[in-house]
């Protein structure tokens, strides 16, 4: 964290061979569903997105939520969790980081075509609550070879993938990390919040 105490989390699921999604394409991420729709894991996102006031997407992920959460907001018969996942995701600050969309298309988005370090560090110099980093692998991964992710959130699912990318691929800094709260699932997963540990 820097003066203005803004945090970055970066939040994904895994598998338990470490995959961000399967063999099948960037959208091979069934295995995720059953997990994400626990009573724990819907706390779990709301407690972790609350205190941001930024949301920080690449383009894919960003254009994925765009055609699915907007609608979830407005949903009366919505589980009241997603509601406010949905809600808070439609009034916050989303910064999309992007070389090829021009117009976002949602309230309170703008595109940015800067490596994602630098965004952060310029976000970070601004005040703010939490920025946090939803699902993006690339950005999550480029903010971790930067040393700029200071608490990383991930829902651990109990499922073998087999194959498809992972997050934590070879080259990355060697950074140490301390369990700041842990959570189950009556799915099996695992809800877990790690903080850096910064000399």
């Amino acid at each position: 964290m820097t003066d203005t105490g803004r945090t970055v989390v970066a939040n994904i699921a895994l598998s338990l061979d470490g995959r961000v999604r399967g063999t099948n394409g960037e959208y091979d991420m069934g295995w995720i569903l059953p997990h994400a729709v626990s009573d724990v894991a819907r706390e779990h996102m709301v407690r972790v997105t609350g205190p941001a006031t930024t949301a920080l997407l690449g383009r894919k992920n960003f254009q994925g939520f765009g055609g699915y959460w907007p609608t979830v907001a407005q949903d009366p018969a919505a589980d009241p969790r997603d509601r406010a996942f949905a809600q808070w995701l439609d009034t916050v600050e989303k910064v999309v980081l992007s070389t090829t969309l021009t117009e976002p298309g949602w309230t309170n988005a703008r595109v940015v075509d800067a490596p994602a370090p630098e965004v952060v560090k310029e976000l970070r110099s601004q005040e703010g609550g939490d920025i946090i980093v939803l699902a993006s692998s690339s950005v999550i991964v480029a903010l971790l070879e930067a040393d700029e992710v200071d608490r990383l959130s991930v829902t651990l699912c109990p499922e073998l993938v087999g194959g498809g990318p992972r997050l934590f691929g070879d080259g990355l800094p060697a950074t140490s990390w301390t369990l700041t709260d842990l959570s189950t699932t009556d799915s099996g997963a695992i809800c877990l919040l790690y903080d850096r540990v910064r000399a």
